[in-house]
């Protein structure tokens, strides 16, 4: 029995140890900088469809033909490229690192637009409260204005009747 375990478990390692096939290089495959490129901008767009899918879909925008004219490549030509360079661990790992960082230079580029951003958006209300010609009170030709500016109305009595004078 024990020579029979030993056998079959010898046999199962011989076999399971065969070579793998890999995939040859494809005739049309994309280089790694445009891969680079491709993988970021998918990165991009698969962010802000999951961000506002809804606004996406109202305004009838499927951003993959977009991705596919704007790199002239087929979506059959990504995927055997995908597949080749996933087959190629390190190579494959080297991209997906250079995107990452193309992804952390653009959301610290973002980042800083957005904060110059606020600031002028700051010092633009800061500015419309000095301002000395905005605000109800600088129009000085407003009907308002002018009222408050005449003084208040004179009584007079004529014997029994008083007689009030009024602008209004």
């Amino acid at each position: 029995m024990k020579k029979f375990s030993i056998l079959a478990i010898s046999l199962m390692l011989l076999t399971s140890c065969q070579e793998v096939k890999r995939m040859s290089k494809p005739d049309d495959l994309i280089a790694e900088d445009k891969m680079v490129e491709i993988l970021t901008e998918i990165s991009l767009l698969h962010g802000a469809r999951s961000y506002n899918k809804n606004l996406m879909e109202e305004k009838g925008i499927n951003p993959y033909p977009y991705l596919m004219k704007k790199f002239s490549i087929d979506s059959a030509q990504l995927v055997r490229s995908n597949n080749y360079y996933a087959e190629n661990y390190k190579e494959y790992q080297k991209i997906y690192d250079r995107v990452q960082q193309r992804l952390e230079v653009l959301v610290k580029k973002y980042d800083s637009l957005r904060v110059i951003e606020e600031k002028i958006r700051d010092s633009i209300k800061e500015l419309e409260k000095e301002d000395s010609l905005v605000g109800p009170e600088a129009d000085s030709l407003r009907q308002d204005s002018v009222f408050r500016s005449l003084p208040p109305p004179v009584s007079r009595r004529r014997g029994n009747i008083q007689f009030r004078d009024t602008i209004n």
